[in-house]
């Protein structure tokens, strides 16, 4: 049961990623932190929708600040 969720989000993640090539640096920066806090607000919040999206909402802002100019 996990197998498939593992590799599932492995594969979002690469794909994910991949679009990052032309960003810039602060861009990167947003979007790896959303990604992180969505990961971080669904197990927090036990996989709820809201919880993830409030997690990659404080993650994007993190991300954004910290690589700020």
């Amino acid at each position: 049961m996990k197998k498939p969720l593992v590799c599932s989000l492995f594969l979002v993640i690469a794909l994910g990623t991949s679009g990052c090539g032309s960003m810039s640096s602060r861009g990167k920066s947003t979007a790896i932190g959303a990604g992180i806090g969505a990961v971080g607000g669904a197990v927090l919040t036990g996989g709820s929708a809201i919880g993830t999206v409030g997690g990659a909402a404080v993650g994007g802002v993190v991300g954004n600040q910290i690589n700020k100019k």
